[in-house]
């Protein structure tokens, strides 16, 4: 009698759902090889429902027919979603390898092929093509799926996962009934599986306590706010022509909101002929608003360095490291409970040493001049950092500091931590003051980024990016506790590395250059105060540290991403979860012993179990991607073409676990 399939259902077919179905092909496959024909027949075929209401691949972020403008934040070499075909063939393929083939024999359409021929390996990819390539991936693995011999069925539903039931053999699952396009679905309205993986990715958020009252008072008075959204999403016609709009952020979704208004009004960039920093040149369409733009630290996220690699050929770690890391944690750092480490008090340390050397062994190389002996200067610079780090100890520093003055009086001391904030303590006379000191500090950055790995700064910066891909590790290792996670490394780490290493391509810097030239761009200062005004009615912006009017506005928006806080989801199948005692976000402690919510699902073990509101892991859920983000750091950044699967390619190796033990548990039962 044949057995009865083993059902799965794979609620997401985006970028993590994808990774999931090619690393089970890929595992069946390696079965298939190594099983004997006992073994096989002893494992129940797999029946595998994918469901998502909007294309299967590309999901929702990454729709093929958005704008061609939106830019992916990492270059074309970086990306994937499964590990690089090899020799013997199968449907692993990274996105380099798909640039390289002009597009695997994808059914590309004449702009993508075009875009694919253009696109260096260097190059940032738009996130429509990127698209593409998620679309093409999903296909050859659905299509080798659907044929292969231990698959009873495979089927995509386009639909969405408003519920989920425990069965007494599995899992209900209860659909919507209709697609992302609102196109009423055919069909059952339930399915039921033993295994479910969640990779549902970017999901809607409810709006926090401050962004719900000014959206609640600004309709009641008849002004225009957006909250954070996806930038595709986003309704940029409602913006007039000639209005000033305020804008909160200056992050990666400021620029897209900065693109989608004027490029994608028909204004456009011409060369200059001129160096970085003045190279463009805008040519308004007339139809722009007038974006007026503040954030905390008051300046846009810095540009990636012009290099053919993602991280500097020049940048290795001398200090920070694992083996460092995990001695610390199993002697017991002091101060930290046993089998823990601190950030500030462990890895900072560590990390800080290795910035401010690749900062200064950069600075020798390119300008030896500014060094009395440079050789000597870095060999006593090594001793002083190369000596034990003592905990609580941070005399280092200050022998450091001294060192550079007495051996290079020209070369300013590198403040790590004030690079997040380069206008701190400064006041300004008028917008036009701070205007200009904005161009100058984006005039200076076009032109370090231009230097590539002949540039101090962005190569310490390079450090600073290497450095948070092994601190991911220890966070995914649990090797943080609950405190120093919450307290050091998410409110201050977090920002500072955002904001240098996780900016744009040099392109969007110089284009901002170019319209705040053209005064389409005006930036309101740092520590900015927005309100509304209900008996005038506009908002208006302000900063502290710049004297002036405020500047108001009938429009307003966030710039940035609905925030990634299961607590807080907007999503029916997430709310459920949490409201049915099937899930909750997991339980963290901060340094005063109080309990909290994380920002992500709790889960236990690895592949990651969702664990229900009794403290209980279910048998059968597993996560994948952003809701992950109470164990694991960065779960929004693609898997690394090429990296170990337990550090850049961190997000294959989880969906490659869940594969793993779909498939045990499928010959088990």
């Amino acid at each position: 009698m044949a057995a009865t399939p083993f059902g799965v259902v794979v609620v997401g077919a985006g970028p993590r759902g994808t990774s999931a179905l090619e690393r089970l092909l890929a595992r069946l496959d390696e079965h298939a090889a190594a099983a004997d024909a006992d073994a096989v027949q002893a494992s129940r075929p797999l029946d595998i429902t994918v469901v998502d209401p909007c294309e299967p691949g590309p999901g929702h972020v990454w729709a093929p027919g958005q704008p061609r403008y939106y830019l992916m934040n990492t270059p074309a070499l970086f990306p994937t979603v499964a590990p690089a075909r090899g020799p013997g063939g199968g449907a692993g393929l990274t996105f380099e390898q798909f640039r390289t083939s002009g597009g695997d024999g994808a059914d590309l359409d004449d702009v993508e092929r075009a875009e694919l021929a253009a696109l260096p390996s260097e190059g940032f990819p738009g996130r429509a093509l990127y698209g593409a390539y998620l679309r093409h991936v999903f296909a050859q693995v659905r299509d080798q799926l659907a044929s292969h011999p231990a698959v009873a069925s495979f089927r995509v539903v386009r639909d969405e996962v408003v519920a989920l039931h425990r069965e007494a053999n599995g899992y209900r699952l209860v659909l919507a009934g209709t697609a992302s396009d609102g196109t009423a679905q055919e069909g059952p309205r339930e399915l039921v599986a033993e295994a479910v993986v969640l990779a549902v990715g970017h999901v809607p958020a409810q709006a926090n306590p401050q962004q719900r009252a000014a959206g609640e008072r600004a309709t009641a008075v008849g002004l225009h706010y957006q909250g954070p959204n996806v930038p595709a999403d986003v309704d940029w016609g409602a913006y007039p022509a000639g209005e000033p709009v305020l804008v909160r952020g200056l992050g990666l979704n400021f620029f897209d909101a900065m693109t989608a208004l004027t490029v994608g009004r028909g204004g456009r960039f011409e060369g200059t002929g001129a160096g970085p920093g003045r190279a463009l040149e805008y040519r308004p369409s007339g139809r722009e608003p007038r974006l007026h733009a503040a954030s905390r630290r008051g300046a846009p996220y810095r540009a990636k360095p012009c290099i053919d690699t993602y991280l500097p050929l020049s940048v290795s770690l001398r200090h920070l490291g694992f083996d460092a890391v995990h001695e610390l944690a199993a002697d017991g750092a002091p101060g930290e409970p046993s089998g823990k480490v601190g950030f500030n008090a462990h890895i900072w340390p560590l990390l800080h040493r290795d910035v401010l050397r690749t900062y200064y062994a950069t600075l020798v190389r390119v300008d030896p001049g500014l060094f009395d002996d440079p050789a000597g200067f870095l060999t006593e610079l090594d001793d002083v950092l190369d000596a034990p780090h003592v905990h609580g100890q941070e005399v280092w520093r200050t022998v450091a500091r001294e060192l550079v003055q007495r051996a290079a009086p020209g070369a300013a001391w590198l403040d790590v931590p004030g690079l997040g904030h380069p206008f701190a303590d400064r006041g300004f006379v008028g917008h036009d003051a701070y205007q200009a000191a904005v161009l100058e500090y984006l005039e200076a950055d076009a032109a370090s980024s231009a230097r590539g790995e002949d540039d101090p700064l962005k190569m310490a910066i390079g450090a600073l990016n290497a450095g948070r891909g092994i601190v991911k590790r220890f966070v995914a290792e649990g090797l943080l506790d609950d405190a120093s996670r919450l307290e050091e490394l998410g409110r201050w780490f977090e920002p500072l590395v955002e904001g240098l290493a996780s900016g744009p391509p040099l392109q969007r810097i110089e284009e901002l250059v170019a319209l705040a030239r053209a005064g389409v761009v005006q930036f309101i200062g740092p520590d900015p105060v927005f309100s509304l005004d209900e008996e005038a009615g506009y908002f208006a912006a302000s900063s502290p540290w710049v004297q002036d009017e405020p500047v108001t506005a009938r429009h307003m928006f966030e710039a940035m991403m609905p925030a990634n806080r299961v607590a807080q989801t907007a999503s029916p199948l997430l709310e459920q979860l949490q409201a049915e005692g099937l899930a909750r976000p997991r339980p963290m402690r901060t340094a005063e012993g109080e309990q909290v919510h994380g920002s992500g699902f709790d889960v236990v073990g690895e592949p990651y179990r969702l664990v229900d509101g009794g403290g209980v892991p279910h048998r059968g859920v597993f996560v994948l991607g952003l809701q992950l983000s109470s164990v694991q750091w960065g779960t929004a950044i693609a898997a690394e073409a090429g990296a170990g699967w337990h550090d850049g390619a961190r997000t294959l190796g989880d969906a490659d676990a869940v594969a793993t033990e779909l498939l045990r548990m499928a010959a088990l039962d």
